[in-house]
């Protein structure tokens, strides 16, 4: 199928579920945020039951051809797993600046960093049983987690991104095991970082990879529109992906009215494209969306583009987030009519 549609990772959450002015009025957490969950933890896991089934069937009715679970279970795309790792001081967090350049509480390495068990298996688990649709599950990756610690341990912060890297490495497997057909690494700091991950997030994300058999993804992005909202013309950090075993790269083009010809630098590689501008809650047309769609062609071949939103799906509210999937979903179907 050509222009197939999907998410970024996240969908909205329900009011019932979370806090979102809580969740807006704050940097994305690095370290747990239980204060934001809405439902007391005796019932919360059913809670996150009952709110991937909805995030489902929203995908499901709008028309998505790639499903995720939504996030539904977590404060931010990565606290649940980065604080989940053996060697952090979850009682004594640290401070490191966010890509704002704010100071914001993380994770404080104390000790060598290694995956105690599996954190989002059965997250694919339960997505794969209540649809039967391609799914995608998303995990923080190991720059980025690097970024987001005070290391009070490790003499080479390279040194700290590669034991990053062997624990997404391990979870990765594990998601593919559990029946994920699809994992995507996100990894916003190597737009945030570019230098530092030149030196050696590169090398943390092809470590991550290491002796993994399935489709992988990588997201690189400005930030959540809803918090950063300046953006720049271009990307710092992107061709260098080129000269991985990425199957996928997932880039944001809306907000930022992307220079599409970047893209022609990542040959071979299947471009999941951002189409959704999130930082207005105005929803696009799907002419509008066709239109983003068509910028890339000149230089992404048709049948290496997945269609998906700009990240940061989950700080709108669910109506206008349903709204603008839905015009992804028949605006990619007028380009493909096109094309067909």
């Amino acid at each position: 199928m050509l222009l197939p549609t999907c998410l970024v990772g996240s969908y909205t959450q329900p009011d019932w579920l979370i806090d979102k002015v809580k969740l807006a009025g704050r940097f994305p957490p690095r370290v747990r945020a239980t204060e934001l969950w809405r439902v007391d933890e005796p019932w919360r896991e059913q809670a996150f039951d009952d709110a991937t089934v909805l995030a489902i069937r929203d995908q499901e009715r709008a028309g998505l051809d790639i499903i995720t679970d939504g996030e539904m279970r977590r404060e931010s795309y990565s606290n649940r797993f980065a604080t989940a790792l053996e060697g952090v001081d979850l009682d004594n967090p640290g401070v490191a600046l966010d890509r704002s350049g704010e100071p914001n509480p993380v994770p404080r390495v104390t000790g060598k960093i290694r995956r105690k068990h599996a954190v989002e298996t059965r997250d694919v688990e339960f997505l794969r049983a209540n649809t039967d649709k391609m799914i995608k599950i998303t995990v923080p990756g190991p720059f980025t987690m690097s970024q987001q610690a005070q290391n009070d341990f490790y003499e080479d912060e390279a040194e700290m991104a590669i034991d990053y890297a062997i624990a997404v490495n391990a979870e990765i497997k594990d998601l593919f095991a559990a029946g994920a057909d699809i994992v995507q690494i996100d990894e916003p700091y190597m737009q945030a970082r570019p230098e530092k991950a030149r030196q050696y997030g590169l090398a943390a994300v092809k470590r991550a990879l290491e002796g993994v058999d399935g489709r992988t993804a990588l997201h690189i992005c400005f930030g959540y529109a809803a918090l950063i909202h300046e953006r720049p013309e271009g990307y710092n950090f992107l061709p260098e992906l080129a000269d991985t075993t990425l199957d996928d790269i997932s880039v944001e083009t809306a907000q930022s009215d992307l220079d599409c010809s970047i893209l022609a630098r990542l040959p071979g590689k299947t471009i999941i494209l951002g189409v959704l501008d999130l930082s207005t809650h105005d929803i696009e047309t799907p002419e509008t969306v066709a239109a983003r769609i068509r910028r890339a062609l000149p230089y992404v071949p048709a049948e290496k583009l997945v269609i998906a939103p700009d990240c940061g799906l989950k700080y709108l509210p669910r109506d206008v987030a349903y709204g603008k999937m839905k015009a992804m979903v028949d605006g990619a179907a007028i380009v493909r009519a096109e094309l067909s």
